[in-house]
């Protein structure tokens, strides 16, 4: 029960197993389709509204916490719930079901499917490109409403989200959650927390400390042990493990690094990098998984299912590492009263980047044509007030998506 007698307190949560983490996100990245910030809505549909793993405000904090850490901001939201549901076995059940589905596509599309990725971006992803509008809409609007309860904190929501719309940069984003924790630290007053679900971390303090030294000292040997051993396999380890550590922002943003790794090396061609760009737009699940594509269609060995596998560990070991290093001592952080003023700003900020992003690239990628936006709109009312889980959303959106394309 919270200080002052909260006469509702949050009922206490029990852990789960591996097993129940691994159906529910194997669903998950099987239908999570539209990048990123949508997948951020699809978790939040499955255990904010649907099962209460979590109450707004916690699953709020952990967004933020993940969009400061470097990598894939949605996969490490994924990895923080499983980590919360079942310890170790969970974090690993929720990564390895969400990522598999997309990773065996672009394997497979890496050994024969390069022609076709040429038409991956066709008019017949219309539905689902409005299922992702919708799903980013209606988690833009509910955590807007429990997370900028008062003027203060949606104008700082709507300036952030004019801000990352004029100046859409990846280091943009950054600075607008770090500009919300400050505004929030100097002006805004914490509440008695009344709807909060702790995180139910178990890794040991110890085990936390070693995986971020694990993390930072590959960052600096690998590329030593790459230049003292030439090899291929550590050169490619090394690159991809760069790649997955040093980038802000994801999805999207990996790209360049990614291009610039495996093209002017000779690894791969221009071409090819496009066209299998092009496959991963097409399947759901996190984009990182790109690298299992990369690493099947390379010219030097190790390529096919071994090369996949290396790129794919290589460029998540980053968000693994990150995650069981930060989340043991973020409860503990999260009481300071500064912190929690902070983190009023920063929810705050991360509903402007949320609603940023359901401009562009969402809303600009998923909304061409009236039929477009009745497609989006009659998603929206199935997740918001029928109550319709996304996955079976998106199956509608796809159908609906195909038969105006067999219309017109």
């Amino acid at each position: 029960m919270t200080a002052g007698g909260d006469a509702h307190p949050l009922p206490e949560r029990t852990k789960g197993s591996w097993l129940e983490v691994f159906l529910i996100f194997l669903r998950l990245g099987l239908t999570s389709f539209g990048g990123p910030v949508a997948h951020l809505g699809y978790f939040r549909e499955a255990f904010v509204s649907r099962r209460g793993w979590f109450s707004e405000k916690s699953y709020g904090d952990l967004v933020a916490l993940c969009q400061f850490l470097p990598g894939p901001a949605s996969s490490q939201v994924g990895l923080s719930i499983g980590l919360a549901r079942a310890g170790l076995p969970g974090a690993l059940a929720a990564w390895t079901a969400f990522t598999l589905p997309s990773a065996l596509l672009l394997t497979v599309f890496g050994y024969g499917i390069l022609v076709l990725g040429s038409d991956m971006n066709g008019d017949y992803l219309r539905g689902l490109k409005a299922a992702a509008v919708a799903v980013v809409a209606h988690a833009v609007w509910g955590m807007g409403r429990s997370l900028c309860p008062d003027r203060e904190r949606l104008t700082l929501a709507v300036a952030g989200a004019i801000l990352l719309v004029v100046w859409p940069h990846p280091l943009g984003q950054v600075g607008v959650i770090l500009a919300g924790g400050l505004i929030g630290w100097l002006f805004l007053k914490s509440e008695e927390e009344r709807d909060y679900t702790p995180l139910d971390i178990t890794v040991p303090r110890s085990l936390a400390i070693a995986a971020l030294g694990v993390f930072f000292l590959l960052l600096a040997g690998l590329p030593l042990l790459a230049g003292l051993f030439p090899g291929q396999t550590l050169a490619l380890f090394d690159s991809f493990y760069r790649s997955g550590a040093l980038v802000f922002g994801g999805g999207h943003v990996v790209l360049p690094l990614l291009q610039a790794e495996v093209v002017p090396t000779g690894w791969i061609d221009e071409d090819s990098f496009l066209a299998g760009y092009g496959a991963a737009q097409a399947v759901p699940g996190p984009l990182f998984t790109f690298a299992a594509y990369l690493g099947t269609v390379m010219e030097p060995v190790p390529n096919g299912v071994l090369g996949a596998a290396i790129c794919l560990v290589a460029i998540f070991l980053p968000s693994f590492l990150l995650v069981i290093g930060v989340l043991p001592f973020w409860e503990q952080l999260r009481h300071v009263q500064p912190m929690r003023r902070a983190l009023l700003g920063v929810n705050a900020a991360v509903v402007g980047l949320l609603l940023a992003a359901l401009y562009h690239p969402v809303w600009t990628s998923g909304v061409r044509a009236p039929s477009d936006f009745a497609l989006v709109l009659g998603a929206f009312t199935l997740l918001a007030f029928w109550r319709l889980p996304a996955w079976l959303v998106v199956i509608l959106a796809a159908a609906a998506g195909a038969g105006l394309e067999l219309l017109a």
